[in-house]
């Protein structure tokens, strides 16, 4: 699946594409998009297309009222299941399980679940990459992390971080229930443990130096940067 997401999403505007048109409820034109950002129709419409083919978007066809025009247009709108496939009641259903699963633990017990539920699931996830098909370099990773993070709903991207790498993500698609129980955090921290281990190796362990849920700008986790990085 990872692969699939760098696929669709590992061109910084086609993310950026994908971010504005979930925004929007009633969706969102080739033309009204190219405008927004700037680009050619055609430009815009190719990203929009891949993003449709990978089933991100969903097209939906309407014909112009005026007279004499019969020539159809399209209309590209968030596609009614996420990224994972499930539907948003089904999404706060999740959520609403594991808030109350957290009530009946400790905080250092609540803590280690959160985290292992995300480490399993990140792991998982970049395995299903297949063989031979994972990053060779911390960068590359971060990278194709921020990717799978993004197409999950974190809009997260890598970069330095003063001596350190960092994955910067500025939404979160867990993030009221995160204001109300910030141990969630930890499933996010997790998921970057899981797919590091997967696609570099389990040697480096990420820290999270800000979180949105505590009131800062943006979720940011650290890591180590590698000798001559």
């Amino acid at each position: 699946m990872v692969a699939a997401v760098t696929s669709a999403l590992g061109d910084p505007t086609r993310r950026q594409v994908y971010l504005y048109v979930r925004e929007s409820a009633g969706g969102m034109t080739a033309t009204q998009v190219a405008h927004h950002f700037g680009l050619h129709p055609n430009v815009a419409r190719h990203h929009l297309d891949k993003l449709a083919a990978c089933g991100y978007l969903e097209v939906l066809t309407t014909r112009s009222r005026r007279a004499g025009a019969g020539r159809p247009s399209k209309l590209y709108r968030a596609s009614r299941a996420d990224v994972l496939g499930v539907p948003a009641r089904g999404e706060d259903l999740f959520l609403a399980l594991l808030e109350g699963a957290l009530r009946l633990l400790t905080p250092d017990e609540a803590e280690e679940m959160a985290e292992g539920v995300g480490f399993a699931y990140g792991r998982n996830l970049a395995l299903s990459r297949g063989p031979g098909d994972g990053p060779r370099s911390l960068q590359a990773a971060l990278a194709a992390i921020a990717d799978a993070l993004t197409a999950h709903g974190f809009a997260a991207r890598a970069e330095p971080h003063g001596p350190t790498l960092a994955l910067v993500q500025e939404a979160c698609p867990l993030f009221d229930a995160a204001r109300q129980h910030p141990v969630i955090c930890a499933v996010d921290r997790g998921m970057v443990r899981g797919m590091l281990s997967a696609l570099y190796g389990p040697a480096l362990g990420p820290t999270q130096s800000s979180s949105r849920a505590l009131g800062d700008a943006a979720c940011t986790t650290s890591l180590p940067a590698p000798a001559g990085c």
